[in-house]
């Protein structure tokens, strides 16, 4: 394996490593043209082993000195995957300075964003999913996806406004998880739930709005585990989910709960969901 030791900090092949916003990642600024569908971080030994083993392309390596030796093994993966994909050793100080980081996980990895996949794509395997509207706290929306891949769910859908959950603190939070969980994030307006509902309903699945109304399901109802195929809805931290996706829904529900607790991080909730209903 053979690596670069970094001396020219301003390489322009280090920009997606400190000199762009995620945003800007995502839009693939200055990268366009190489990479249409933009780049992404990925951060740790296992979030970069768990993109590769979904075949999303690599296009360079990052390295602190400290950490060359214990993640070697997946540098060499990565140039299994990409042997044109530079290796760049950087000092302590050089990481630092490139990527602001003062506690190191290991090797950062560049990627190529692959191609989204489209509701259509997600839906015609999938037994349970998961919805997701308007989760915009990176921490959330990783440990969701860490619970549905652990939880056996086959899919996520996700509502136009929820965080992106290729960005690399998502990913690291989800262990890798959003990789190994195909997702799609629903197109149009954040008002999404009047229109694709139905079209869930068609093909058979009987959709459940997990939220506090006098008449909701108790997440142990066994109407909701002997259907078929479900469609656990899950909402926004603060505010829970819209009025027009409550109405939407057949099913509203609710864990039941002790102490006069009435709700929990979306994260612990939707662990819940999935452990009762993915069975």
């Amino acid at each position: 394996m053979s690596v670069i030791q970094l001396s020219d900090l301003s390489d322009r092949r280090l920009r997606p490593y400190s000199g762009m916003t995620d945003g800007q990642l995502k839009r693939g600024e200055g990268f366009r043209r190489d990479n249409p569908q933009g780049l992404f971080i990925g951060e740790s030994g296992r979030v970069i082993e768990r993109a590769l083993d979904a075949g999303v392309r690599p296009l360079s390596v990052l390295v602190d000195e400290r950490w060359l030796e214990h993640d070697r093994p997946i540098i060499e993966k990565v140039l299994d995957a990409n042997p044109d994909a530079p290796v760049f050793l950087a000092t302590v100080r050089q990481f630092r300075e490139i990527t602001g980081y003062e506690v190191v996980r290991g090797a950062l990895a560049c990627f190529e964003r692959p191609q989204p996949h489209a509701v259509e794509e997600v839906l015609p395997r999938a037994r349970r999913i998961a919805i997701l509207e308007d989760v915009t706290n990176y921490a959330n929306m990783g440990a969701i996806f860490r619970s549905a891949a652990a939880l056996g769910m086959d899919a996520v859908l996700i509502s136009p406004s929820c965080h992106d959950p290729y960005y690399r603190r998502c990913a690291r939070v989800s262990m890798g998880a959003v990789f190994q969980v195909p997702w799609a994030r629903i197109p149009g307006e954040s008002d999404w739930a009047p229109s694709l509902v139905p079209q869930l309903r068609e093909r058979g699945f009987v959709t459940a709005a997990m939220a506090l109304r006098d008449n909701s399901l108790s997440l142990r109802d066994r109407r909701l585990a002997q259907a078929d195929r479900l469609a656990v809805v899950l909402g926004t931290e603060g505010d829970g989910l819209r009025e027009s996706t409550i109405g939407a829904c057949d099913h509203t529900v609710l864990i039941p709960m002790a102490h006069q607790v009435d709700s929990l991080n979306v994260a612990a909730a939707a662990a819940i969901a999935f452990w009762e209903l993915a069975q």
